[in-house]
């Protein structure tokens, strides 16, 4: 059905420092595909206090977080679910009748991932990154079973934090490991960054690994995707993230599960 606003209809938006598209046309898609009285608007803001005040104040039914603010907004909000508790970072804020209650719908996403792309669990890793992605995807590692890891990050205070919180090593630079599965949650090979051209790790690390997994999404095939992919290594892409994400946050806001079919089509519709 065609979406016919009006003063029933249910606002639902992200904030992040860069807002893109997906989501934006991903709930969208899905609100007049199922029939509900909703609609989604991606918003950017350095006022992160009024921000979330606005969401409480005007009955903005959800909001998806992004960098910088998925740590700092929790302070904000009046209730924490356990996949926030766990890792101190937040993605998706709830508003029932002006009390926020905040998810990671990242850390969720992962978990579901490395189960779809059977993963194996002994598999020695290398993390690329210390932000709150960063610890969203590190949690789902180490409480899948992944006990194996190494964090790689320039900033060694984060880097090393997130580490042994986690009970992984931390090292500012890959060196000499060569492990089972790369993963990179930085913003290396993002489009229109510093570094869009460039590999997340080094070029025989790539070769000799078994799974690279990327959570940046734009593109949907990153430099490092697409080395792994010629050379026949099993790949998780960032597409596929922020796809789950965004369907668990759609569930958290409406209560409506799509269907795997429609869903599919929600992801490729926002892809285009």
């Amino acid at each position: 059905m065609q979406m016919h606003p009006n003063k029933d209809t249910q606002l639902c938006m992200s904030l992040s420092a860069r807002p893109g598209n997906f989501g934006l046309r991903f709930h969208n898609h899905l609100y007049e595909q199922l029939g509900l009285n909703f609609y989604y608007k991606a918003f950017s803001s350095r006022d992160l206090p009024g921000a979330i005040g606005g969401i409480r104040a005007l009955g903005v039914r959800g909001c998806g977080v992004s960098m910088p603010f998925k740590e700092a907004a929790i302070a904000l909000v009046d209730e924490l679910d356990d996949s926030v508790q766990a890792i101190d970072s937040l993605n998706t804020i709830v508003n029932t009748d002006g009390h926020l209650k905040a998810y990671n719908t990242d850390y969720i996403a992962v978990e579901q991932l490395l189960k779809k792309h059977a993963v194996p669990k002994a598999s020695t890793f290398a993390l690329r990154g210390s932000g709150g992605m960063a610890k969203a995807v590190a949690s789902a590692l180490r409480d899948g079973g992944y006990a194996n890891g190494v964090i790689v990050a320039r900033n060694e205070a984060a880097g090393r934090a997130l580490a042994q919180n986690l009970g992984y090593e931390w090292q500012a630079d890959l060196g000499d490991l060569r492990p089972q599965m790369l993963v990179n949650v930085t913003p290396i090979g993002m489009t229109c960054g510093a570094e869009a051209d460039a590999l997340a790790f080094e070029a025989d690390a790539v070769d000799t690994a078994d799974t690279v997994f990327d959570v940046v999404a734009i593109p949907a095939e990153t430099p490092l995707i697409v080395r792994g992919r010629a050379q026949g290594k099993r790949v998780i892409t960032g597409l596929e993230v922020i796809a789950i994400q965004a369907l668990e946050q759609f569930v958290l806001y409406t209560g409506v599960r799509p269907t795997q079919e429609q869903f599919e089509k929600a992801v490729a519709f926002a892809r285009a």
